[in-house]
């Protein structure tokens, strides 16, 4: 008895959890004699500092361009003048660039993608909540401008911010960088692998512009601008001709500035739309409310089927199917996980899923009581003969979903993701919350 109180006051606090997270946003505007009130009801909103991270947002279900409505565009990208070796990396760095421009313009749960249709490189960009074409492709379209530009003044503080105001260009851009990668010298003992840095080199032509340059701003800071918005401030340590490195910089930093300078190093030459579509609001509304009503439906079938053919267990494991419910949904909100129409499709297949371990397992729990078993024997035994069939069943599964989520795109992931997850939830709630349900039940 003791375990099964520990694990109904650990199913509490998540049902408690996940109904904090769940909690929908709801208008309340009374006008009733004394009472005048006029305000809106919702969730909670993450606003914390974790390990000098800060995570500040709201916990609102976010909502597809299928859904939301918005802005759909596929790019063919230019890349005719690039060597074939590589192609695919200028390609993901304007995929980046794409993406880093979209962050900036406040975009959110936007979907960048790359693809090769028929020998052409392509760039598809999904813009909720963005109606304007002309905007999204104004904010798309152009190809990355990176320079290297110095302080106006020489005495300027060590320390102080890089901007457009207080730096001036120093003729260096993009176009001089041949590439740029992180590398990882050897220590000094020969024997253990250095801290990474990005090693750079420059075209011929531009070599000697670079040397007078960094000779002159030794000991001081060369600011890296992409689409006038600092990247990195690197220190000058010597004068640098053809081939340079820019150290103190973590791995993660090493990687992102190295694919921000190869997105000058490496432009695309141009970028046509090929393809544009706006999706409206009105049809996104229409497919919640039917995707709704569909999930709701299914619910209830589900339940009703659960109580007729296995009475008090039915109840229990339908007990255990709301549970299921709520803490995907929380899932879903606090990942986030932008929900498309294929995503609603897929939790709402996993609805009808999160109920067949609870069919596996109360068949036995019958073959069990049938032999001759009392109500706690056939309960265990039910559990622990099911547990082999149920788990190679979800085990399957989610490899069918990672094999979706790894070699699918768009919502074909949508799907994926929403099917593992509740996949997941639902091992949980039939293993762990049905059988204390039902051992709470059949105690005595």
């Amino acid at each position: 008895m003791k375990r099964e109180r520990i694990f109904l006051v650990l199913i509490f606090a998540i049902v408690i959890i996940a109904l904090v997270v769940d909690w929908p946003t709801v208008p309340i505007k009374t006008n009733f004699g004394p009472i005048k009130l006029n305000t809106v009801l919702s969730g909670p909103k993450l606003d914390t500092n974790i390990f000098g991270f800060k995570l500040q947002r709201d916990l609102d279900v976010k909502l597809g361009l299928d859904l939301q409505g918005g802005t759909d565009l596929i790019l063919k990208a230019d890349v005719s003048d690039i060597p074939a070796s590589q192609k695919a990396q200028a390609l993901n760095s304007a995929k980046d660039v794409i993406e880093r421009r979209v962050n900036l313009f406040g975009v959110s749960e936007a979907i960048i993608q790359t693809s090769q249709v028929n020998g052409e490189y392509r760039i598809i960009v999904q813009l909720p909540g963005v109606k304007n074409v002309d905007e999204a492709k104004k904010l798309v379209g152009e190809t990355a401008k990176l320079e290297f530009r110095a302080f106006v003044d020489p005495n300027t503080p060590a320390g102080t911010y890089p901007t457009l105001e207080n730096t001036k260009p120093t003729g260096i851009s993009g176009k001089d960088l041949k590439n740029a990668s992180v590398d990882y010298p050897q220590a000094q003992n020969n024997q253990t692998q250095g801290q990474p840095v990005v090693a750079f080199e420059l075209k011929s032509d531009a070599a000697p512009k670079f040397g007078e340059v960094t000779r002159g701003l030794i000991g001081k800071p060369l600011a890296i601008f992409l689409d006038d918005q600092v990247v990195s401030a690197p220190t000058v340590q010597s004068e640098i001709s053809d081939k340079g490195q820019i150290t103190g910089v973590s791995v993660e930093e090493a990687k992102r500035l190295s694919t921000e300078l190869n997105a000058g190093a490496l432009p695309v030459k141009k970028i046509d739309v090929v393809s544009e579509r706006t999706v409206g609001a009105s049809l996104g509304q229409e497919s919640v409310h039917r995707s709704l009503i569909a999930g709701i439906v299914g619910l209830f079938v589900v339940a009703v089927f659960m109580v007729f053919f296995y009475g008090i267990p039915g109840i229990l494991a339908d007990c255990a199917l709301l549970i299921y419910t709520m803490i995907s949904l929380a899932l879903f909100k606090g990942i986030p996980i932008t929900l498309t129409l294929a995503g609603i499709a897929g939790f709402i297949l996993s609805i009808g899923m999160a109920v067949d371990a609870n069919v596996l397992i109360f068949e036995r729990m019958r073959e069990e009581l049938r032999a001759g078993r009392t109500n706690n024997q056939a309960i265990e035994i039910g559990f622990s003969r099911a547990w082999n069939s149920i788990r190679d069943s979800n085990i399957s599964s989610l490899i069918t979903t990672l094999i979706l989520f790894t070699f699918g795109t768009g919502q074909v992931r949508g799907f994926a993701v929403a099917l593992g997850i509740g996949i997941l939830v639902s091992m949980f709630t039939a293993i762990t919350v049905t059988r204390t349900f039902l051992r709470l039940a059949y105690r005595k």
